[in-house]
């Protein structure tokens, strides 16, 4: 939902950015700032900065920035509107409520329903479990070693032997057998009637990122078939868009996302530590469920079954993380099939190694592919080597690609060069890569140059807001427009508008953007590193100098645009006569 610029700045006025933040971050005072470790990136120095004057964060590890909105988006992966609502909450300041339709009123209010009735079923499984009657699925996730604590926090439960206990429970709730059913809780035939879908099963509730409950798996007790079962999908359950433990794994800061096969192999590594472990729901790994990781860590570790099956079901998961823009590595889990084996025979420490030491995927992939070839056949360790060239066509960027030819090149004794040929040999026959495109001389200035002129404009920006007494020294000089950056030209004529009222508010700049790459852009720009200068002369000096840039910058973009258009005529002439008097010009800081 929408809601105006001005409730927008009612709710982060009323939440200190430093009592929020403090609540997940442990902060110190250093100067006029606070201080922590950062909470998006492992570190061990404090590079997180928090000011209370300006109601800001920013990491100068990792480049994270932005005011109390951006901060919960971030952390708690919320959208923009969640944040803002979450943060009202806290501070009490009412939102208007979402107008809907009649038809998106009865949408709502029947997901609201199923919700309910899968938390109702999922409170009765928890207590079928310490029962008498679940006393068998109690016994068998003791022996699987898992605590009372760790049953508690993912709601495992029992579905009792009977194949009515469930239906007969919800009924007696008041909850309809049309609602029962919609929620894949039951099956329905001729021959048995209605008939709960779980019996005789440990239950394993599946929550979607907002700890709701969409969905079920049941693990039979005994040999019955099948031996796992998962809920079908219902207007509330997608599949292929949800992760089981995802809703705890987002939380978790680790940087990256273990992937696996089981909900066992969730919970038990969850219980030895590694909370940033989730699965996929019964089926294999979906590229809608890549595109959900993306937004919680940029690298997947994959922690498959080491069998065949679960090599193959790596194989094909790497595919997918590279199509969804994503890196992965894959955890040598041998000599045991998978995680919840592993932890239990030689404990968390050691399988931090085999995570620390986690196999690049590209390298899994040669592996894998090594196995089909004899290296002793001369006929074969061709073939191979051709396949190691196949699968360098694969990377398009070629700074990539030359990196990876000269790591497999030494890893397989090839020969740079005769790898390379070969690269390019099978990419110029099969059309598999283009060929790399090497620049022409001055490319590589020219960017070099553009990333100069936006530290420039960043810089200006930064020094503006720390020292706002300046602007009324230079806005003769400057507008937003000689700011190349779209977004820097926004933030530019926002706080020139402030600067001019005499009231810089930085943290509502941001809120400007709703989107947190954006956010965290917009507080790059008041967070530029400012060299420290032993004298005012020098300071001085260096203003003029970035000031200069930035001007001079901006009159060469309107020349080179110039054509028949009058106003840019003019800007281009306004723009050389301000440059004459400002490299004549002395600017005090004092």
């Amino acid at each position: 939902m929408y809601y105006p610029d001005e409730l927008i700045e009612e709710v982060r006025t009323k939440n200190d950015i430093l009592e929020v933040i403090s609540g997940y971050v442990r902060l110190q005072k250093k100067g006029s700032n606070y201080f922590g470790l950062c909470p998006f990136h492992n570190e061990k120095s404090p590079s997180f900065s928090v000011s209370q004057g300006k109601q800001m964060y920013y990491c100068f590890g990792c480049g994270a920035g932005g005011n109390v909105i951006t901060f919960l988006m971030e952390y708690e992966n919320l959208t923009f509107q969640e944040a803002v609502k979450a943060l009202a909450e806290r501070a009490g300041v009412a939102l208007p409520e979402m107008e809907y339709s009649q038809e998106m009123k009865k949408q709502q209010s029947r997901r609201m329903k199923l919700l309910e009735v899968n938390r109702e079923a999922a409170k009765y499984f928890y207590y079928q479990l310490r029962r008498p009657q679940g006393a068998a699925g109690l016994q068998y996730l003791r022996e699987r070693m898992l605590s009372e604590e760790t049953m508690q926090h993912f709601g495992l439960g029992y579905a009792n032997k009977y194949s009515d206990d469930l239906i007969r429970y919800l009924k007696s709730r008041g909850y309809a057998e049309e609602l029962i059913r919609d929620a894949g809780l039951c099956n329905v035939d001729e021959k048995h009637g209605m008939y709960d879908k779980f019996w005789n099963r440990v239950m394993f509730p599946i929550q979607d990122i907002n700890h709701r409950v969409i969905g079920f798996g049941g693990r039979v007790m005994g040999d019955g078939k099948p031996k796992y079962l998962n809920s079908p999908e219902t207007e509330i359950f997608d599949k292929s868009r949800n992760l089981y433990g995802l809703n705890f794994a987002r939380t978790s800061r680790t940087g990256n996302i273990i992937l696996c096969e089981g909900y066992m192999d969730v919970i038990a590594m969850h219980q030895a530590g590694f909370t940033q472990a989730v699965a996929s729901l019964g089926t294999a790994f979906t590229a809608g469920q890549a595109t959900l990781l993306r937004r919680y860590a940029k690298e997947i570790l994959l922690s498959y079954d080491s069998d065949g099956a679960g090599t193959n079901a790596a194989l094909r998961a790497i595919g997918i993380l590279k199509e969804a823009g994503m890196s992965g590595r894959v955890i040598n889990l041998e000599p045991y099939k998978d995680p919840d084996e592993f932890i239990k025979a030689l404990g968390a420490e050691e399988f931090q190694k085999r995570l620390d030491n986690a196999e690049n995927s590209f390298f899994f992939e040669l592996r894998q592919a090594q196995k089909g070839f004899d290296l002793s056949d001369p006929e074969q360790k061709t073939n191979f080597h051709r396949e190691i060239a196949r699968k360098l066509c694969s990377f398009s960027e070629e700074v990539e690609r030359e990196n990876y030819i000269e790591a497999a090149a030494e890893k397989y004794h090839i020969g740079f060069e005769n790898l390379r040929r070969l690269v390019a040999s099978y990419a110029a026959q099969t059309g598999f890569a283009k060929p790399a495109i090497r620049p022409k001389s001055g490319v590589h200035k020219k960017d070099a140059a553009g990333e100069g002129i936006r530290n420039s404009q960043k810089l200006l920006l930064t020094w503006l807001a720390d020292r706002p007494g300046l602007y009324a020294r230079v806005k003769k000089y400057l507008s937003p427009a000689d700011f190349t950056e779209g977004l820097y030209e926004r933030v530019a004529a926002r706080m020139f508008e402030e600067l001019e009222q005499g009231q810089l508010n930085p943290a509502g700049i941001i809120s400007m953007f709703e989107e947190e790459q954006d956010q965290r852009e917009a507080a790059s720009l008041f967070h530029a590193k400012l060299a420290r200068l032993e004298s005012v002369q020098e300071e001085e000096k260096a203003f003029h100098y970035i000031l200069y840039a930035v001007k001079k910058n901006s009159y060469e973009r309107d020349s080179a645009r110039l054509g028949s258009d009058v106003e840019a005529l003019q800007r281009v002439i306004a723009g050389k006569k301000q440059l004459e008097e400002l490299s004549r010009t002395h600017i005090s800081l004092e």
